[in-house]
């Protein structure tokens, strides 16, 4: 069974592709290096043994995606391919609805053609936008504050309308919480441009001294600590989740729809919580200062994971030590990244 996985060279795919090889599966990557190193096929192959397939290019490319359809017997998409960053997508919405949502409706529509309908789609808890009650559920409202959010609520409003319409798509959509950590190996991990956009990658390049000092924007919300609280996951239980959407998706009996599953712990660490487990697990001083809020930042939400325990029979293994461990695993052998 080969996988198509677009975006499979950034950080979350590029986990995923080394837990779907490790599997037994074939890979196939289609990327375009916009985010992402061609190294990192060196490095998966180095991890499995197994070097992925590559299509270099880009999933709004309906005649490139065409070719793999025809040249390879494709039976299932994961599709990571998309911006992620909240503020650049606020100051370039049209970009951002561009790449995430015009470019997989364009995919869905090649996909169909080649009567391919296993869809593994990675979403976001953004969907959710400001909770009621900080554990979220699959069935709360949808009301994403930001239009990276608003992308990823379309896109799955799409997937949700082709299932209804052809019974014989069978979706997943995994709403992520905050991916952090590296392989255990060290080989793989996050590599952000520039400046980090995510807490742990900027703690790390704190405590190597890439970066002087770590902003905590708000030490005022109604936490603990006063700190934002987030459910921060290991990137390599997300990858194993996607691998678990993945089976349920292709060898159970009958047609599963578009489903939505949320891949996170449980249960939430304050900035604070992170920034001081860094230091004790890494024995590394992190320089600090407090800052305003960011404006759309909330206080406090985690995942309830109780629906895709029970559906997919996955849950998360790593503790934040451990993510921390590898994180810092990964930060200390790269440390200008690929």
């Amino acid at each position: 069974m080969t996988i198509l996985v677009t975006g499979g060279a950034g950080y979350i795919g590029s986990h995923t592709c080394v837990e779907l090889i490790q599997a037994g599966y074939d890979v196939l990557i289609l990327d375009n290096f916009s985010n992402a190193k061609p190294e990192v096929l060196n490095r998966i192959e180095g991890i499995t043994g197994i070097r992925p397939g590559l299509a270099k290019g880009d999933v709004a490319d309906a005649e490139l995606l065409n070719i793999i359809f025809r040249e390879n017997d494709i039976e299932v998409v994961i599709h990571f391919a998309g911006y992620k960053a909240v503020g650049e997508s606020m100051a370039f919405p049209l970009k951002y609805y561009q790449n995430n949502l015009a470019a997989t409706i364009t995919l869905c529509e090649v996909m169909a053609a080649h009567e391919c309908f296993k869809f593994v789609f990675s979403s976001s808890a953004t969907v959710y936008g400001e909770p009621d009650t900080p554990a979220l559920r699959e069935d709360f409202p949808l009301r994403p504050a930001n239009t990276y959010g608003r992308t990823k609520f379309m896109v799955e409003e799409v997937l949700r309308d082709a299932a209804l319409a052809d019974e014989r798509w069978d979706t997943a959509l995994l709403r992520y919480f905050n991916p952090v950590g590296a392989h255990h190996t060290g080989k793989i991990g996050e590599d952000p441009e520039g400046i980090p956009n995510n807490l742990m990658p900027y703690v790390a390049q704190v405590a190597s001294g890439k970066l002087e000092c770590l902003s905590i924007f708000g030490n005022d919300y109604p936490t603990p600590d006063g700190t934002g609280i987030r459910d921060y996951i290991h990137v390599v239980d997300l990858a194993q989740g996607h691998l678990t959407a993945l089976q349920k998706i292709t060898k159970d009996s009958g047609n599963h729809g578009c489903v939505a599953y949320n891949l996170g712990t449980g249960h939430g660490y304050s900035v604070l919580d992170v920034v001081n487990t860094f230091q004790r697990v890494t024995e590394q001083t992190i320089s600090y200062k407090f800052a305003e809020r960011r404006a759309g930042d909330i206080a406090e939400f985690f995942a309830d994971p109780t629906f895709t325990a029970k559906e997919l029979g996955w849950k998360t293994k790593y503790t934040l030590e451990e993510m921390v461990r590898d994180h810092w695993n990964w930060q200390k052998q790269n440390p200008m990244g690929y």
